[in-house]
Formats: C-alpha cells, structure tokens, sequence
C-alpha cells in the first residue's frame, strides 16, 4: 500500500537507518528530485538484512525504526515485494568487502544504479548516427535518404556500390527512402530485414512485437527463414512461432514520435508506462498488474515523461512515488 505524504504540520519521526546511511535529523522532507526519505530507508533496510554480514544488532535497530510509524512499515513491505520482484537479492555466500560497502550496492541497485538499460556506449562507438536516451534526432544520409532516430537509437551505414545498406543496432528509426532502382535499401536489425521498395517504413530493434510498420510505399520482410511483403498502412507481427502475420495497423500513429507526440488509443497502462520508460534514464515500476490492464486514450510529450505520469495519476487516480530519479513506482490508490 502506498501512503499520502504528510502535511507539513505532521509530528517529527524517528529515522533510524543503517549504519553508514545518513537518515538522521527532524521533520521529514523530500530529498533532492523528489525522493522520498522513508522509502530510501526502507530500501537501505532491505539490502542490509538481505546481507549475510546483517547482525542481530542491525535486526533489533531495524525493528524499532519499523515500529515507529506505519509509514515505516508500510515502505519496507513496498521495498522488500520490490526487491524480490526485480530479483536482485544479494547472493547469500559471504563476500568480501564490509556490511556497509553491500548495503551501499545494494541500495543502488534497489534505487536505480542497475535499472538503467544496458550501456548504449558501444553501440554508439559502433554508429553513425546516434540518438540519447528522450531525444529525437534527425540525418539525411548520402543518397538522399531521410532517417528519423527515436530516442537511444543507434544505426550504422553499410552502403556499397550494390547496396544501401543500414544496420539498427538499438531502437527505433523511420525512413524516407530515395528512389535508386540500381541500389536496394535495406535495413537489417536483430534476427530482422527490411528490404523498401521506395517508401515510409519505421523498424523497432526493442523487442516489440510489432517491428516493422509502412506509412508508404512497401517493404519485403525477412525473420528466422519467414518472409511477408508488408504495404502501406499495415504493420507486421512476430508471433511466438516466428512466423510473420500482417495486419491493418496506424502506422501514422505509431509514427506520431516524430513530431513529439505519443498517442494512445485505448492501450493498457501497463503498455503506456513501458512506451513512456523508453523516454527517460531507470526505470518505471508497475506494482499492480490488474492496474495495468486499465486503459489509456490521450497524447503525451516524450520530452517531458514526468508530466505525463502526473496526467496519468490525475486522470487514473493512480499513485505516483518518485523515489529516485531513476527509480518511479506506479501503483493503485490507497
């Protein structure tokens, strides 16, 4: 359960954290962007009792900093579910190192160190052209070609006397394709290839089951030995079995990226918050599952994440806890 914050006018609490973690001092405030003191404690405790090198003295302070307000409680349980959730309990054969050096890496991991998707860095050294985690980057390519990079995307260019020739690397990019009958361009990501046919095409390099979508024009597509022509206004689908299934699909929608806009039609939450983290360092948690099935209709702005959580949160009634800036958990109301 997640708790109101307090009124200014609430009494001062006892902070009793970790050995090493400061959480000491008066009234409770909220911490530099937004992050909650009692949630960081809790989040302290749950890395230290997960910790082989906990002691009984570590168990009995903790106990009383529980005691001393439902809030703490109710903190330590949301963190703890979390944690196991995330999987990231320490493994518990003794290590090297003190206490407070595995509290510490386990406090950073729990509050955003290893939710941040995997180092883009060496797709970046690998690119041509590259885009940051919330931006939008633009490039016209050699022979006349335009391609638009969502956000952390990273493409290198292959082209050849025989070829024009693109690997996705990471992400999201859309292409304006320039006619050379001479030269097919193609677009080959993980276990994918996009082969235009003079046209407006976006490929996805994420995972998602829907990687290839044609605004113009069409596409002939390759995956695991399957092939499918895909034409405007279609997108095509990666089902469990590797085949390909093409369908009726908003590409223009699903292309709204582009111009700064995420648009939503009826989509579950859960899908709504997922297209949402791509936009912004660490991670957004969804702690209720039949939360995320409720649906969402509106248009966000990628630049600004942080807003259209706190539209969600309006609309929804749902709970929105900034624990850190990599770090926000999404849950029902109290």
């Amino acid at each position: 359960m997640i708790y109101e914050e307090q009124e200014s006018a609430a009494p001062i609490r006892p902070r009793w954290g970790p050995e090493g973690v400061d959480v000491a001092g008066g009234e409770e405030a909220e911490g530099e962007g937004g992050e909650d003191p009692i949630y960081e404690a809790a989040a302290t405790w749950v890395a230290r009792l997960s910790s082989s090198d906990a002691s009984a003295s570590d168990r009995n302070r903790f106990e009383r900093w529980r005691a001393a307000d439902p809030a703490h409680a109710a903190a330590y349980a949301e963190m703890d579910a979390l944690w196991r959730r995330l999987g990231h309990l320490p493994d518990p054969r003794p290590r090297r190192g003190g206490a407070k050096t595995l509290a510490g890496l386990a406090l950073a991991l729990l509050l955003g160190g290893a939710l941040v998707s995997q180092s883009p860095l060496l797709d970046r050294l690998r690119a041509d052209h590259w885009s940051g985690v919330g931006a939008i980057e633009r490039a016209t390519l050699a022979d006349g070609s335009r391609v638009d990079l969502n956000t952390d995307t990273a493409i290198a260019l292959r082209f050849s006397e025989g070829e024009r020739g693109v690997e996705l690397l990471r992400g999201e990019a859309s292409f304006d394709v320039a006619p050379d009958a001479d030269r097919p361009f193609v677009v080959r990501g993980p276990g994918l290839s996009v082969r235009a046919i003079g046209t407006r095409f976006f490929v996805r390099a994420d995972g998602a089951s829907s990687p290839v979508g044609v605004a113009e024009g069409r596409v002939a597509v390759s995956a695991a030995g399957r092939h499918a022509v895909v034409s405007a206004g279609e997108a095509v689908r990666v089902d469990a079995d590797a085949s390909l299934t093409v369908a009726a699909a908003d590409v223009e929608r699903a292309m709204a990226w582009r111009e700064d806009r995420l648009l939503f039609s009826g989509e579950p939450l859960a899908r709504v918050l997922a297209e949402l983290g791509r936009y912004r360092h660490g991670r957004i948690v969804l702690l209720d599952r039949r939360l995320g099935e409720r649906r969402v209709t509106g248009a966000f702005d990628p630049r600004n994440t942080d807003e259209a959580l706190d539209a969600i949160a309006a609309t929804m009634g749902v709970r929105i806890r900034r624990l850190s800036p990599l770090l926000v958990l999404v849950g029902s109301p109290v």
